[in-house]
């Protein structure tokens, strides 16, 4: 029997094969640990790697032994001390030196944990596995940042490392016989003259001389022509094809008013950043709008939308206006994958949400590919959710409310919301 042992180091001296084939197996385990790490880590921890423990029952490997039954034979070694019936006293401590100590246990049998650490990308796939931005299906493709080479027929020029030998010879022959025709075709002719002459006529010296001199200049002419030229020469032309993707941006809505407590706002900047993190990850070609509204919106950079401290009222329809305006200015609807995340606690002023279920109704959501509302709240819910419940039947396909009561919903309502569909 021979045994092969391949020594060759992958990074950090792993297995790159064997470790995927490993998450693979126990893919169950490993997701319902980022699960749980999920709830219980804060927002800066959420992109770090994961300790995971798994069973050691789950990770046995079937084994081939010998059943009972069947005649043995065995032969146990003797010793010098001991005869049967002896008694001997009993060891010192009450016991052996085994793991669980001197102290009693309340359960027949356990097992040592397995565990490993998965990486930051790992942690990261599993945790945004089977998500995707629901609908993403135009629009108009563009090119992006990318290019692979592609064959694009043959060049008369080129690089001498891409010269196509068979083009080039094919070429070269052609040219050959383009050239010299005619001049082949008369020295057949004066060939079989010649030959006819000498068996005709094998004293009129005259003619023979001068058909091998014809003979002669017709060679040197045909042999004159060189085999291959420069303008021979074909080359197999490399382009550049750009890859095409579609261009999708997410406006990220959020409620900044008074009546968002610290606590909400916190439970906000949670289900944002885990969509920051989810669109980052996945998408190469899209980009980010924030608007923080309270009586106003306004547009802001990253950092202020989730750390300013500005407050005031609640009047969402100036937030979905503002969304609006900038969607007509820099995102055409038939060039771009629109999509919006909304999170409010559902406050609202009472005249305002009619107001906002029109703008959707009407405006908003036939440009939209995706529109999802998070409210965060332990109440009951407010006059905004009703209104966009009425905009929930009108567009069941692409709009979608979920409630938020604590730290603990986030992922689960993210998931919810995120999940892969078939595209309409």
């Amino acid at each position: 029997m021979s045994y092969v042992i391949d020594r060759r180091l992958n990074g950090k001296n792993k297995s790159t094969v064997n470790r995927q084939r490993f998450l693979r197996r126990y893919k169950s385990h490993i997701k319902k640990a980022v699960e749980e790490a999920v709830g219980h880590r804060s927002i800066t921890d959420i992109e770090h790697g994961e300790n995971i423990s798994i069973p050691g029952r789950d990770i046995d490997e079937p084994i081939f032994h010998h059943g009972q039954g069947g005649r043995q034979t065995q032969v146990h070694p003797g010793n010098k001390e001991f005869s049967t019936g002896d008694r001997f006293a009993r060891p010192q401590g009450g016991g052996g030196s085994g793991p669980g100590g001197n102290q009693a246990g309340d359960s027949g049998e356990g097992m040592d944990e397995f565990v490993f650490q998965i990486t930051q990308d790992e942690f990261l796939e599993f945790m945004f596995e089977d998500l995707a931005l629901p609908n993403l299906i135009k629009r108009q493709l563009t090119g992006t940042d990318t290019f692979k080479p592609v064959r694009a027929g043959i060049s008369q020029q080129g690089n001498p490392s891409r010269i196509n030998i068979v083009r080039s010879m094919r070429a070269a022959h052609a040219r050959r016989i383009a050239l010299s025709g005619g001049s082949r075709k008369r020295l057949r002719a004066a060939r079989d003259e010649l030959e006819a002459l000498r068996r005709e006529s094998p004293d009129d010296l005259i003619s023979i001389q001068r058909l091998q001199e014809e003979i002669s200049a017709l060679r040197t002419r045909v042999e004159r022509i060189p085999f291959l030229d420069t303008f021979d020469l074909r080359y197999n032309l490399i382009v550049k094809q750009p890859n095409p993707s579609s261009k999708a941006v997410m406006f990220c809505l959020m409620d900044v008013s008074g009546s968002m407590t610290q606590a909400t706002k916190d439970l906000a900047k949670r289900f944002y950043i885990l969509l920051y993190l989810f669109l980052r990850r996945n998408y190469e070609r899209i980009d980010v709008v924030f608007i923080r509204h309270h009586t106003s919106a306004k547009e802001v950079e990253e950092e202020e939308f989730f750390y300013s401290r500005e407050t005031g009222g609640t009047i969402v329809s100036s937030a979905l206006r503002l969304m609006q305006q900038i969607i007509e200015e820099r995102y055409p609807v038939n060039e771009w994958n629109i999509y919006c995340a909304q999170a409010s606690d559902g406050d609202n002023w009472n005249d305002d949400s009619p107001i906002c279920r029109e703008l959707l109704i009407k405006q908003i959501m036939p440009a939209m590919q995706y529109y999802c509302y998070v409210e965060i709240t332990p109440r009951e819910h407010q006059t905004l959710w009703q209104e966009y419940e009425a905009v929930a039947e009108h567009f069941a396909d692409s709009f979608a409310q979920q409630q938020i009561t604590d730290a603990a919903d986030i992922y689960p309502v993210f998931r919810q919301l995120f999940q892969k569909r078939m595209a309409t």
